[in-house]
C-alpha cells in the first residue's frame, strides 16, 4: 500500500523522539523526561497553551511487536478567558498521552491507512500531532473561571457577582415609552 512521503524529521527538534537506543524486542522500555517549548496553536479559541511556554513531558517508549508505544503525561500552563464573564483564566494542564507508532515495513504499516496510526521515520517519532490531539481534546470549548460563575449582566455587561443583589435594568415596552416620558416630565 503506497504511503505519502513525509518531510524528513529533524532529530534536534524538541518534539521528535529518537528510538535508536530502544531495542526492537517487545517489552523493551525507555523513559523520556524533557521540557519543550509549546508549539503554536496549541489550544482552542478561548483557552490554550501560550506559544513557547514550557511543557514538561514524562514519557515511556515501549517496544511492541509492530512498533513503539509512547505513553505518559504532558504538563504545562494554560491561559485563556472565561466563556461566561470574560475574566482571565490561568490553570495547569496535566494530560495523559498515548500513541502507537508503527515500524516502517511492518505488517501494521502495510495494512493500515496513513492516518490510522503514527509512523516511525527511520528511528524517529514525530510526537507533535499526538501531543496536539491530546491537549486540544482535553480542553473545554467553553472554559469557566469557576463552576458557579454567574456570567455578565446582559444589559450593562458587568460581571453579575460584582453587582448588588437585586440589580436590574428597567425594561420599558416601546409601546408605553411615551407614557414614561410624560411621567418623568411631571416629576
Amino acid at each position: 500500500m503506497p504511503h505519502q512521503s513525509h518531510p524528513q524529521l529533524d532529530p534536534r527538534k524538541p518534539l521528535v523522539l529518537e528510538t535508536r537506543d530502544l531495542p526492537r524486542r517487545p517489552g523493551a522500555l525507555h523513559a523520556v523526561s524533557r521540557q519543550v517549548p509549546a508549539p503554536k496553536d496549541l489550544g482552542l479559541e478561548l483557552i490554550g497553551v501560550p506559544v513557547g511556554a514550557e511543557l514538561d513531558l514524562q514519557l515511556r517508549m515501549e517496544s511492541v511487536s509492530e512498533g513503539v508505544l509512547v505513553s505518559g503525561t504532558v504538563t504545562g500552563p494554560l491561559v485563556g478567558e472565561c466563556g461566561r464573564c470574560l475574566r482571565p483564566i490561568s490553570a495547569t494542564l496535566d494530560v495523559p498521552i498515548q500513541e502507537f507508532y508503527a515500524y516502517e515495513h511492518s505488517t501494521t504499516d502495510e495494512t493500515t491507512d496513513e492516518d490510522e496510526v503514527g509512523r516511525l521515520q527511520g528511528d524517529l517519532i514525530d510526537l507533535e500531532p499526538a501531543l496536539r490531539d491530546a491537549v486540544v481534546l482535553s480542553l473545554a470549548a467553553n472554559p469557566v473561571c469557576r463552576e458557579d460563575c454567574p456570567g455578565l449582566c446582559p444589559d450593562c455587561g458587568v460581571p453579575l457577582d460584582e453587582l448588588p443583589a437585586g440589580h436590574n435594568h428597567e425594561q420599558v415596552d416601546p409601546r408605553w415609552a411615551a407614557l414614561t416620558q410624560i411621567k418623568h416630565s411631571e416629576e
